[in-house]
């Protein structure tokens, strides 16, 4: 067990150096998981697609079968940060002004699922997926925060090998574990090192690697012909801490993965036509390190000590499938989801402005005879925006940090249907 543990760990690791940070919009978190499933909006809790499934919803791995698929998002986020009413003593630099945060601009997101109708009963897969992500690099000094060039940049990887059973002839149950390994760096943030109770790992630390485990478990049942629905449940994943950044993040470097849960349907209109309708809820408020508010008084790495203020969010997913002809399947899809912070918490934030709310989802597939298949998915994130509410503490000047980024996004798959002979 202790060799199965290790090879997976050092896959994940593997896995991770190719993925690019992506800021998945709905908090950090991806739209969706799976080329299918992005091009209808990230829905798909009752309306599995493929073997990414286990990512949404395990127990609709039993449904899509025998398959193979992989995958790559080309990711584009534009972002900015604008500091105004800053009032700095005599003596000290203007810091009024407009941040471009791109300095690097283009991401890339592997990802890749496989499998198996193991008994007549039973599918067995797995899914190796980015869980989510965000990147920040900004062309010039946040000159309240340090004094060479800020950002920071996290990447999440999940491995989940994932049980599904049929139980009955129109219920499906399954259970998907969730092991992690993530990365963290953080640069320019020279400035709150008198802040932290560990000063020295605060910045410019270079990467720190942190890893651990979770759950996922699910539901799908076809109520009638017509309509079917289901239910998911993440726990929180529990990882070691980024040791090069226990002076920044609260209690020592802490950074769990939040846990969500979430209800999809499925209805269908006729034999082409799919509805669907997905509601989750991500809990970022359990986590003090994303969740604590910046005007702790507690320092900088300490259990209470200031955070990025995020709350907990609902995300509101729906999308619509139809099959034009066998070969042809064409998508669309909506996504909304709230805020996870407010106006006076932006001045942190501006490392993570994760403040676009609504996306545009659109994609298709094309599927051969002998079931081979190419999936697209593109993705618009409109412009968003959110304004500081005193969000600058006076001991930096005052004054306020307004935040705002648009994204697009493109995704290919290839997958191999092994039900069609």
């Amino acid at each position: 067990m202790k060799t199965i543990a290790g090879r997976v760990l050092v896959l994940a690791v593997a896995f991770l150096f190719f993925v690019d940070s992506a800021f998945a919009t709905d908090g950090y978190f991806l739209t969706g998981y799976g080329t299918k499933q992005q091009g209808q909006g990230g829905a798909g809790i009752a309306y599995p697609g493929d073997s990414l499934a286990g990512a949404t919803n395990p127990a609709g791995l039993f449904l899509v079968g025998n398959r193979f698929d992989i995958g790559l998002t080309l990711f584009r986020p534009v972002r900015f940060g604008t500091i105004t009413g800053n009032q700095l003593p005599e003596g000290y630099p203007d810091v009024n002004g407009t941040y471009d945060g791109n300095r690097v601009t283009n991401f890339e997101l592997p990802e890749l699922g496989y499998s198996l109708l193991f008994r007549p009963k039973v599918a067995l897969g797995v899914a190796i997926y980015g869980n989510g992500g965000l990147n920040t690099s900004y062309k010039q000094p946040i000159q309240l925060l340090g004094s060479t060039r800020g950002g920071v940049d996290i990447d999440q990887v999940f491995i989940s090998p994932t049980f599904s059973y049929k139980a009955g002839a129109h219920n499906y149950f399954g259970v998907a574990a969730n092991i992690a390994v993530q990365r963290f760096a953080a640069e320019g943030l020279q400035y709150i090192e008198a802040i932290s109770s560990d000063p020295t790992h605060v910045t410019n630390n270079g990467y720190s690697y942190s890893s651990g485990a979770g759950v996922r478990v699910g539901w799908l049942g076809e109520l009638n012909h017509v309509l079917s629905v289901g239910a998911t449940w993440q726990s929180r994943t529990y990882v070691s801490k980024f040791s090069k950044y226990s002076g920044l993040f609260a209690e020592q470097g802490g950074f769990d993965i939040p846990s969500n849960f979430a209800g999809g349907a499925a209805v269908k209109l006729g034999s082409k036509a799919t509805v669907l309708f997905d509601e989750e809820r991500i809990l970022y408020g359990s986590v003090k390190s994303i969740a604590n508010a910046l005007d702790s008084t507690s320092p900088l790495g300490s259990a209470a000590g200031p955070g990025f203020g995020w709350h907990d969010i609902n995300v509101s997913k729906a999308g619509f499938d139809y099959e034009l002809a066998s070969s042809l399947t064409l998508r669309a899809g909506y996504n909304h989801g709230g805020a996870p912070f407010d106006g006076t918490q932006t001045f942190f934030n501006l490392l993570a402005p994760a403040v676009t709310k609504d996306h545009l989802h659109v994609g298709g597939t094309w599927t051969s005879k002998t079931g081979k298949e190419v999936s697209f998915a593109y993705i618009h994130g409109f412009n968003g925006a959110v304004n500081g509410v005193n969000s600058i503490p006076a001991t930096y000047g005052g004054g306020n940090a307004n935040l705002s980024m648009y994204q697009n996004s493109f995704q290919v798959a290839f997958g191999w249907n092994r039900n069609k002979k």
